[in-house]
């Protein structure tokens, strides 16, 4: 940094807004006293693949499928895209005591078995607590001594360690901890945290090293600060699950070599994580027959159909503005299916408190399941039970209609798979795909035909 051109600029440790002045209000995003001083040179911009020179894109060669290296777990190589691509960055991130570094130690333990070299750097905890752990887990070190540990923050130190043990994976937790001495300003700030990510993608790519980035998260759920370190990164990884309970779910949120929005199950047990093969089974094991309010549906988590529980409950509110609660549900999407439900159904909901609840702590994003939680709704207030053995899926627009979803064959497969004998879904114009033997498929058009096909 001798001879380089340095200046004082403020950047805003929420939005990375650049100031000259400090300020106390961020003009951006309205974070009250988010400025730090940093120095900035004419060498900070990054460049991953600097001093490469054209090349005429038929002669590039590319990497075959059959590359991927396979991390013996079959979860984790699904939100993968099929395996760990050499030399690609990921980053993991997610609530604190949620599993991050539970899986990334055991997914270390597998490879250094098969006599891979790893390197566990670690800025949070000693090596000595990375071993218990390991103990605890029954995670077999390697017979050829291929996992290394050490416990260290300082960039250049990490850059050292990668280039005299030459490892196959380097593992960084947290990339929040890890400081860059060419930087004045304090670990966990944006500089900090860009620069440091930057180096480590520069290092790893000419080498094939593949990296795991863990990353803190901010109390909304998303990695902390602005999205920079994703953008840096091949893929990222969002853990999540609910403190009440065991499953754990991984998100792909985006990947550079496969499909994004793919998910994995856990479950955390006293031995680590344990995959979860068939989710749908472990969402329905505790479900009740004939119990109103509760409704099966079929949701769609990347290409993967999964059989969930959708639970209602619909009491007399004694509240001006009665409650709309919703857990794993969009509760915009929950008002605007009461409001469906009065318009079309004829139901009385203005005076009612309404809870939805996604059993098993899964979070539903996608609008397939509005038939589903708005029959629940309807069930519970008239106390009538859907009949057992019935799946429903659909979208529901504001005119009542039932919209088409996609994949739904896909989804007709995984019910009658889980013994459903029946499935509601939405008309596709006439076009019957292949119905699965066992189960009786039934078109419905609007939510008020599907309302009297279930008794309601």
């Amino acid at each position: 940094m001798s001879k380089e051109k340095m200046k004082r600029i403020y950047i805003c440790q929420s939005c990375n807004y650049r100031s000259f002045k400090w300020l106390g209000r961020c003009p951006d995003c309205g974070v009250w006293n988010s400025f730090t001083e940093e120095i900035e040179t004419c060498a900070s911009a990054i460049s991953l693949n600097a001093g490469g020179c054209p090349e005429r894109m038929s002669e590039i060669a590319t990497r075959a499928e059959g590359c991927r290296i396979i991390t013996g777990i079959k979860e984790l190589d699904r939100v993968l895209g099929g395996g760990l691509v050499p030399g690609s960055v990921v980053l993991l991130g997610g609530e604190p005591g949620i599993g991050k570094s539970t899986l990334l130690l055991q997914f270390l333990g597998h490879i250094s078995g098969l006599g891979n070299k790893v390197l566990y750097i670690s800025g949070e905890e000693s090596p000595e607590q990375i071993r218990m752990r390991a103990e605890r887990l029954g995670i077999e070190m390697g017979g050829k001594e291929d996992f290394w540990l050490a416990g260290e923050v300082m960039l250049e130190r990490i850059e050292r360690y990668v280039s005299e043990l030459s490892p196959m994976f380097l593992a960084v937790d947290s990339i929040q901890t890890v400081i860059c001495e060419d930087l004045e300003s304090a670990a966990g700030s944006i500089s900090q945290i860009r620069e440091s990510a930057a180096r480590l993608i520069r290092m790893s790519k000419p080498r094939g090293l593949s990296v795991f980035l863990i990353g803190h998260v901010t109390k909304e759920g998303v990695i902390a600060g602005p999205r920079v370190l994703e953008h840096l990164v091949d893929t990222v990884l969002y853990f999540e699950g609910e403190r009440g309970h065991a499953f754990r779910i991984l998100r792909t949120v985006k990947n550079r070599y496969g499909p994004t929005h793919e998910i994995g199950v856990f479950e955390m047990t006293g031995e680590g994580l344990r995959e979860i093969v068939n989710p749908s089974e472990i969402f329905l094991t505790s479900r009740s027959e004939a119990v109103a309010g509760s409704v099966v549906t079929v949701c769609l988590e990347g290409t993967r159909p999964m059989l969930v529980e959708i639970q209602a409950l619909v009491s007399r509110s004694y509240l001006a503005n009665p409650r709309r609660t919703s857990t794993g549900f969009d509760a915009n999407r929950l008002a605007m299916l009461v409001a469906v439900g009065e318009r079309h159904l004829g139901t009385v909901l203005y005076d009612k408190d309404i809870f939805i609840n996604v059993a098993g702590g899964l979070r539903i994003i996608e609008p397939a399941a509005d038939l589903a939680v708005l029959m629940a709704i309807v069930s519970s207030l008239k106390g009538i039970p859907i009949p057992g053995g019935t799946a429903l899926f659909g979208e529901v627009g504001l005119t009542g209609e039932v919209r088409a979803v996609t994949m739904s064959g896909a989804r007709l497969n995984e019910a009658a798979r889980l013994g459903l004998k029946c499935c509601l879904i939405p008309w596709m114009g006439g076009k019957q795909s292949d119905t699965p033997k066992g189960l009786d498929v039934e078109f419905v058009r609007d939510v008020k035909v599907c309302a009297e096909r279930l008794g309601l």
